[in-house]
């Protein structure tokens, strides 16, 4: 075998070994992501009509590395069309953006149809912001910043939250159900917002209330129908192309936050299919994920407080 051909041999196995550290660098790092799940409902779900696991919502719990917390918080949705739920590339992977920032994550696995419908996802999401609230200083979260993420469906349900909520009960024997369930920010990633328009997904909205759903109950939850000047800031991200949820439903929402003078930033992007989640494979569609980090630290989102 001459120089060269030599050469070439140890340059392949090098970068075969390269690779093969990398991939195991991947996988260590997987396996740090691993979290912590705790039952929603350790007593059992309102209106739980089994003990299966699909009766029984579970929030996972990511925190950031020691040391890097900010002290904001995230519940998570991922998206599904209220009929299944997308728990890697909207859940998991969104925990590992989150962390990246400082920010703890709690990815919520919300009831969804056919076995549940409106209000169960409602009840869930509720509590897990209470949750969240009411146990702040066990994780080591600000209750000031306590945020709501969803995308598509869960972006529905996220907006949702974002404007149906309440101080909670001080007169509660559960400390859960006296802590406030209003999110501090929402982030709604190409989300579900109208029920009565033409650019409604009719699959979430059939899924949610059932397709005999009677007029004010669909009005009801038509998310840019309910923004008061009470609905936190809302970042929003969409895409032009998106045939699955049109980007009118954030411009919807965008509008009515707007008319209550809410502070808001809408992103819509030209290129991009429904349920890209961070779009890591598109280096301009990925970059929405750094404008949403922005957008958290100019409100003051992440800024680390003194222990």
């Amino acid at each position: 075998m001459n120089q060269d051909c030599r050469s070439c041999v140890w340059m392949m196995f090098a970068v075969a070994a390269g690779l093969l550290i990398s991939a195991r660098g991947v996988a260590r790092a997987d396996d740090q992501l691993e979290p912590k799940v705790e039952l929603l409902w350790p007593a059992g779900a309102p209106g739980a009509i089994g003990d299966t696991e699909a009766d029984k919502p579970t929030l996972s719990i990511w925190l950031p590395p020691a040391g890097t917390a900010t002290g904001a918080a995230v519940v998570v949705c991922p998206g599904g069309g209220y009929g299944h739920l997308a728990v890697d590339h909207e859940g998991k992977q969104i925990a590992a953006w989150l962390n990246s920032l400082g920010v703890a994550a709690f990815m919520l696995k919300y009831r969804i149809a056919p076995r549940y419908r409106h209000p169960a996802p409602l009840q869930d999401v509720q509590h897990a912001l209470r949750t969240v609230r009411a146990r702040a200083n066990e994780w080591g979260i600000d209750r000031r910043r306590i945020g709501i993420m969803g995308f598509s469906a869960g972006g529905h349900l996220a907006s949702t939250a974002a404007t149906k909520f309440d101080d909670g009960r001080a007169d509660a024997s559960d400390s859960i159900e006296q802590a406030s369930c209003r999110p501090d920010f929402a982030i709604l990633c190409y989300p579900v917002i109208s029920f009565t328009t033409p650019y409604t997904h009719v699959g979430s909205r059939n899924n949610l209330l059932g397709k005999d759903a009677d007029a004010k109950t669909i009005e009801n939850l038509s998310n840019e129908l309910q923004v008061t000047e009470k609905t936190p800031p809302v970042f929003l991200f969409h895409t032009n192309e998106d045939t699955g949820v049109p980007p009118e439903n954030s411009v919807l929402f965008y509008m009515a936050l707007r008319k209550a003078r809410v502070p808001v930033e809408l992103h819509i992007y030209e290129k991009g299919p429904h349920g890209v989640g961070l779009a890591q494979r598109d280096p301009i569609l990925s970059s929405w994920s750094g404008r949403c980090a922005d957008w958290l630290k100019g409100r003051g989102f992440l800024k680390k407080e003194p222990s």
